[in-house]
Parts: C-alpha cells; sequence; structure tokens
C-alpha cells in the first residue's frame, strides 16, 4: 500500500487536511511509522507541519510553553526544564528522544507516554488552534480528537515540590513497568496542603491518583503518616496487562514504589 505524505506551512491548512478519511498526522513519528511498517492500513496519508512555533520552548515569569513538536532531547537538555529532564529522559533511548514530540506522547497508549504523566501531574493545558482545555479533559477524549495539538503550558514546579519515577524491567530504557509522577505543596511545617499524583500503566492512559491525593491532605511525608494514602493508591485503577507485567503485579508494586518516591 503506498502511504503520501502531505507538507504544510501552517496548522490551519493541515487541520483541514486531516479531516479526510484516512489521515493521521506525523510528527516526530515514533507512534504514527511504527503502526504503518507493522501493517496499519486504516491509514493512507500522512499529514505534517513546518510552521516553526510548533518547535519552540518559551519560559518566562514561572511559566513555560512547550511547541508540540518540541523533542524529549531538547526538554532533556533545557537548562530551565531541569524538573522534567527525568521525565524526558525516560521516554526510549536517545535515538527515539531525539525525534519523540511532546504533542505525540500525548496520545502514546500504555505501557507509553511517561512524559505526558508529568504532564497530568503539572495540570498542564493543552492548546490547539482554536481551544485550551485541561489536560485531564484531552486525555479523556484524546480518542476522538481531530484538532492538531499545538502546545502545552503548566507553571513551572520547584524542583523540591515535584518528583518522578519510571520503574522499568530493562534499564535505562526499558518500557514501563509503571511511572509516577508527585506535585506537592507543603506548609512550613511540612503538612502536605496540595497534592496531584499522576500514574502511568494503571489505565490505559496516564490518570490521577484522586484517592490517595485526598489521604495525603494533612499529611506529614512519614512512612506512619503516608500509610493511608499508599493503601488508597489502586483505587479507580485498570492496570493493563502486556509482556513487561501483569495488572496483579502492577497494582502490589504501584504501593511499594509510591511509598519510595514520597519519601525520597
Amino acid at each position: 500500500m503506498t502511504l503520501a505524505l502531505q507538507t504544510f506551512s501552517t496548522v490551519k491548512d493541515a487541520n483541514a487536511a486531516l479531516q479526510a478519511a484516512g489521515t493521521r498526522y506525523l510528527g516526530g513519528g515514533t507512534l504514527v511509522v511504527r503502526a504503518a511498517n507493522e501493517g496499519d492500513i486504516s491509514v493512507s496519508s500522512l499529514v505534517r507541519v513546518t510552521e516553526t512555533s510548533l518547535q519552540a520552548i518559551a519560559v518566562s515569569g514561572g511559566e513555560a510553553r512547550l511547541g508540540a513538536s518540541v523533542t524529549m532531547a531538547a526538554i532533556a537538555r533545557h537548562p530551565e526544564l531541569a524538573a522534567l529532564a527525568p521525565a524526558a529522559r525516560a521516554v526510549g533511548g536517545p535515538a527515539i528522544r531525539n525525534m519523540a514530540t511532546v504533542g505525540g506522547n500525548l496520545f502514546a497508549p500504555a505501557p507509553y507516554g511517561d512524559f505526558t504523566v508529568a504532564l497530568l501531574a503539572l495540570d498542564a493545558i493543552i492548546v490547539t488552534e482554536d481551544s485550551e482545555v485541561p489536560i485531564q479533559t484531552f486525555l479523556a477524549g484524546r480518542d476522538a480528537s481531530r484538532a492538531i495539538v499545538t502546545g502545552i503550558t503548566f507553571v513551572l514546579p520547584r524542583a523540591e515540590s515535584f518528583r518522578f519515577l519510571k520503574v522499568s524491567r530493562v534499564k535505562p530504557k526499558g518500557v514501563s513497568v509503571l511511572s509516577i509522577a508527585t506535585h506537592l505543596q507543603r506548609a512550613a511545617d511540612g503538612t502536605v496542603t496540595s497534592a496531584r499524583i499522576a500514574l502511568g500503566c494503571m489505565a490505559d492512559r496516564p490518570m490521577r491518583a484522586r484517592a490517595t491525593e485526598k489521604a495525603l491532605l494533612g499529611c506529614k511525608l512519614t512512612a506512619e503518616e503516608i500509610a493511608p494514602a499508599l493503601a488508597a493508591a489502586g483505587e479507580g485503577t485498570s492496570p493493563i496487562t502486556d509482556p513487561v507485567a501483569s495488572a496483579w503485579y502492577r497494582n502490589e508494586v504501584l504501593p511499594v514504589h509510591l511509598g519510595r518516591l514520597l519519601l525520597a
């Protein structure tokens, strides 16, 4: 089967082309090209955009905006995005990180999409040509989305408030058993006043650990005080089963790794 490639200079023109049946957007290509190589016949034409704004990184006033075509490698080496570097480096090996984009990672199915887990914990906003939506809303409806993501915005976390962990059997670039991102705000005495915890591989797409977030409020990060939050970690999850790990195993190790991350 012949696979056509259409290149456009603007997002507007590319969005129009994507409305045709059998078209799919091409960013870094780590997902869509692999699918084509594996015999996906649902796509007959790929659409790409050369608009330079999609590759821009802007950091100002404590906020960051990443163009959707920004790569994991660019994030990992950017001095003002150091807090996100571990999440960017969790995506594949060097060759993949040189191609894999922020926008593409938003659509990556479990057990992939580790960087999106970090963005979910940061409550990022997903930007398209004509709308801005919270990342959780975007993820819920991503399968039906036809609009090209143009950027992602979020408030930069303080280094001490944000943590990320990828658990894999093959290091450093194996696929995830699970991934966890935590963004906690604490009072002067160490009490948790706000908690956002995102999980990867615990559903078909990144999800928030709502029960754990609620249980952490008012706690200090000690083994005794976080125990109820860890016990609630599996509530609402629906882990995947794949060759890397079973759903049962993921449920069993989630509270262990979450506890280590919170107490680190």
